[in-house]
């Protein structure tokens, strides 16, 4: 096996496809904390001056979309239009109907309970057609005890961890003169069985009209680098070489809605693992668990990552796939590299045992507690590997169990 070079990468809370995740999602986790069965569908779009929010929703409970839409905008940074968007003068326009019937149908009385299931689980069905991927791995394991329990791959996790830096040290007033909207990459070179190296960290965001470029990368080595980048990741000449680039295109004044269009869903491989596992294609936010766009992905996860954490092998990726309206999944599968401890039967067996990892669309949302407000937290810096929430789909509460089971 060759050396070779792995890139992934993140963005801030500030970037316009995040701040409409963020949107949608704290409309969710509004909706969902009066109304736990609620349906929710919701997409928003920003651009210069607007924010549309748009979609299906049923449920008993009521939310102010414009208000919500206003404090997200301003919490994340944008409170002027020299930012580039101001929550407090910008519009906003909502466009939100009801669920399809034929949808609900679907949903609140599966196939499996119209043909005479009696079994609880089976009588709800999933929201949609669609395949979803979980993915874990033992990559992080190399950056110290502190981030053994993310098992993400290292390119995304460490871009996350520079994006949430860069937001933290501005929000903070840690460093002056940057604007909320950023993104990062992140390129490591991947020898074989040796420790991953970083080849490249690439940082762009916004700032301030008389910020230098010099001045972002003072920034960066003094505030950000040390606070994520361990020394053990560093390649044999340190820092020197390592390819540094700080806003390669220039100055970046303008930037948020008013300098690029932003759209709910729209960035579904920084929610993932980066790139380094394949994706169904379904985005997350603004959905509700019936959708397994969100709740197959993330049952999906958490079923990778006990496999991984309990020994079964050091990486694998897991595929489900489901049929509207019906409770059983069509398809569940794996792949996992050929890095398998135990025969391949053993994790097929544990993988498609009900009683271990049950994919129907109730069981999830039951096991996961996903009928409570969890989704505004994680509509940024990634979905996965958040070593600093307590998110269920995060837990490694079935190691001891499938260890019983080898």
């Amino acid at each position: 096996m060759h050396d070779y070079l792995f890139t992934s990468e993140s963005v801030t809370e500030g970037h316009p496809d995040k701040l409409c995740d963020r949107i949608s999602d704290t409309i969710l986790d509004d909706l969902i904390a009066q109304d736990a069965e609620a349906r929710v569908a919701v997409e928003t779009i920003c651009i210069t001056g607007l924010v549309l929010v748009g979609g299906e929703v049923k449920t008993t409970g009521y939310c102010d979309v414009s208000e919500i839409v206003r404090d997200v905008i301003l919490d994340v940074g944008y409170h002027s239009s020299e930012v580039g968007l101001d929550g407090r003068s910008c519009g906003v326009a909502v466009a939100i109907h009801t669920q399809s019937p034929d949808i609900s149908e679907g949903v609140s009385k599966s196939v499996e309970a119209r043909e005479g299931s009696t079994d609880p689980l089976d009588q709800v069905g999933a929201g949609d057609q669609g395949l979803m991927f979980g993915y874990a791995c033992r990559d992080t394991d190399w950056l110290g005890e502190e981030h053994k329990n993310a098992f993400m791959p290292m390119p995304i996790y460490l871009a996350h961890q520079l994006a949430r830096r860069l937001t933290a040290i501005r929000k903070e007033g840690i460093a002056e003169g940057l604007r909320p909207d950023g993104k990062t990459q992140v390129t490591m070179r991947y020898p074989e069985d040796r420790c991953p190296s970083l080849h490249t960290i690439l940082i762009s965001t916004q700032h301030e009209p008389d910020t230098r470029i010099n001045d972002i990368e003072e920034i960066a080595r003094k505030h950000i680098f040390p606070a994520v980048v361990p020394e053990v990741i560093l390649p044999a000449g340190g820092w020197d070489d390592v390819n540094i680039l700080i806003n390669p295109s220039g100055r970046f004044e303008k930037g948020g809605p008013f300098a690029d269009t932003g759209l709910t869903g729209r960035k579904v491989i920084v929610d993932t693992y980066g790139g380094m596992a394949r994706h169904g294609g379904g985005a997350f936010s603004g959905k509700d668990p019936t959708k397994v766009d969100r709740s197959g992905s993330y049952f999906a996860r958490y079923a990778a990552k006990n496999i991984v954490a309990a020994g079964l092998c050091d990486r694998i990726e897991i595929q489900v796939s489901y049929a509207i309206g019906r409770a059983n999944p069509l398809s569940l599968s794996f792949r996992e590299f050929g890095t398998a401890k135990v025969p391949l039967s053993t994790i097929d067996g544990i993988l498609n045992s009900r009683d271990v990892f049950d994919f129907r669309p109730v069981a999830i949302i039951d096991h996961l507690d996903l009928r409570k407000p969890h989704y505004a937290k994680v509509a940024v810096y990634g979905h996965f590997g958040r070593t600093d929430l307590d998110l269920p789909w995060e837990r490694l509460d079935k190691v001891e169990e499938i260890r019983g089971r080898i």
